[in-house]
């Protein structure tokens, strides 16, 4: 059997980090099974669904680098589908005409809490004639097995019973007739031969109702996998609060798109003790077997660990595009191309290399920390004469200005500690600027470093 599965979001808002990481597991397991991975918009909300939403989904997908197979399926265009499968199901006997209505429904409702019982609806209407309808706009309601049990052997959960006396007629149209989500659902997972529906565990009880609808219509039901849910690191339900989950904001905060698949497939599955995984490995190593049966945490620290290893692992030219400094001169590409080759080895975000690099713009200018204004008053004749060494100074090589400052310390009877941070200040306007005060130097060069200074002195 060849394999196909589908990511079917609601296109009510951005594409979160619980939907990312589904839709990953979704998008290996494809890749691994030599299948197809394919794209769903369940758009029949019209009050709550968006154009932007739409768009903010594949915006998501497409920085994530999963790419789906086929153009993507708007639900809301087989609603006719959808109907026609509804009324073949009444035609058949399968399904019947519910005339109760809303208010009826509130009152049965109130009276099983009022008896603190669970409610579960039965409709009157499930053995009665068409000709004994009301005024009421009916419903269409499947009829569900009244006796025994529903069994499903998730590939995540494993076997799982239900006694169908605990399954409601679930409704397929509406008084309006528009077909329900769960109605929806079946009819285009069908038709779109989908072989296995990996999504969150908090569908598993739609599970069991849904497959009511497949074997009416006697279909082929597909394997399911719930997959347990993310939550934060305080164990509750990941959510706004926890911090960003729109995964367009974990672009912005200086995220790769490579660190997040490897985290996201780290949350919830994993092979031995890997933690840094490739993607190539990753379809390679991927199956149902090894997701856990837990919930797993979401790690901000540890995003930002695997987020570092792959900055590091990326070109210098590589970086420096994606810091999107697009308005260089050739010697600042130069001089930038230089700062990220040691600016990354300790950068965890892309923001942290656009900050190491912005001071390397040509007369850069930026106000100085109180306690970074109060060094440079104190230094300010030991600046004045290391102002007069650069001017002085002809080889701008590493070791060239790595021997004139050695040169400078000895006359002075000083280490480079004692001057080192009050050159690193003036120069880059931080006391933690990435690199060796040599390189620093090095690759401002004459012009900029004299010019520093003495603006600094001044």
């Amino acid at each position: 059997m060849s394999v196909v599965v589908r990511f079917a979001p609601s296109p009510t808002g951005y594409l979160h980090i619980g939907g990312a990481r589904t839709a990953l597991f979704n998008y290996l397991f494809a890749k691994h099974n030599g299948g197809k991975f394919l794209l769903r918009i369940e758009d029949t909300d019209k009050e709550r669904s968006t154009a932007a939403a739409i768009d903010a989904i594949l915006q998501g997908l497409d920085w994530l680098g999963l790419s789906y197979d086929d153009n993507y399926v708007l639900q809301s265009k087989n609603i006719q589908r959808h109907t026609e499968v509804a009324q073949k199901l009444l035609e058949n006997g399968q399904a019947y005409l519910c005339y109760t209505s809303a208010e009826e429904l509130e009152e049965m409702r109130a009276q099983a809490e009022a008896k603190k019982e669970v409610f579960r609806f039965k409709s009157p209407w499930r053995d009665k004639s068409q000709s004994q309808a009301s005024s009421v706009k009916p419903v269409v309601r499947i009829k569900a097995p009244l006796e025994g049990e529903m069994v499903i052997n998730d590939l995540v959960q494993g076997e799982i019973r239900v006694k169908n006396s605990e399954l409601d007629d679930l409704v397929m149209l509406r008084s309006d007739g528009t077909p329900t989500y769960m109605m929806a659902v079946v009819v285009d997972d069908h038709d779109m031969g989908i072989t296995h529906i990996i999504r969150g565990d908090d569908h598993l009880t739609n599970a069991f109702r849904q497959k009511v609808i497949y074997q009416a219509m006697n279909w082929n039901v597909p394997e399911f996998a719930h997959i347990p849910l993310i939550h934060g690191a305080d164990g509750a339900k990941l959510s706004k609060r926890h911090g960003a989950t729109s995964v367009i904001d974990y672009k912005d905060m200086g995220y790769l798109p490579e660190a997040m698949r490897n985290y996201l497939l780290r949350l919830g599955w994993s092979h031995g003790d890997a933690e840094i995984i490739s993607d190539a490995q990753a379809i390679e190593w991927f199956n149902l077997e090894k997701i856990g049966k837990s919930p797993s945490r979401f790690d901000f620290a540890k995003l930002k660990s695997v987020n570092k290893h792959y900055i590091k692992e990326k070109s210098e030219e590589e970086l420096l595009a994606l810091t999107n400094n697009n308005d260089l001169n050739a010697a600042e590409k130069s001089r930038f191309l230089r700062v990220v080759k040691f600016a990354k080895e300790r950068a965890e975000l892309l923001g942290d290399l656009h900050k190491s690099l912005e001071v390397y713009r040509d007369n850069f200018v930026a106000q100085f920390e109180a306690v970074d204004a109060q060094l440079i008053a104190e230094k300010k004749s030991l600046l004045s004469d290391l102002y007069k060494v650069f001017v002085e100074l002809n080889d701008w090589s590493h070791d060239g200005v790595k021997n004139s400052l050695n040169d400078f310390a000895t006359q002075k009877g000083l280490k480079i500690k004692d001057f080192g941070p009050v050159l690193r200040v003036v120069l880059t306007f931080s006391s933690a600027s990435a690199g060796g005060i040599f390189d620093v130097v090095e690759i401002l060069g004459k012009v900029e470093v004299t010019s520093r200074i003495n603006n600094a002195i001044k």
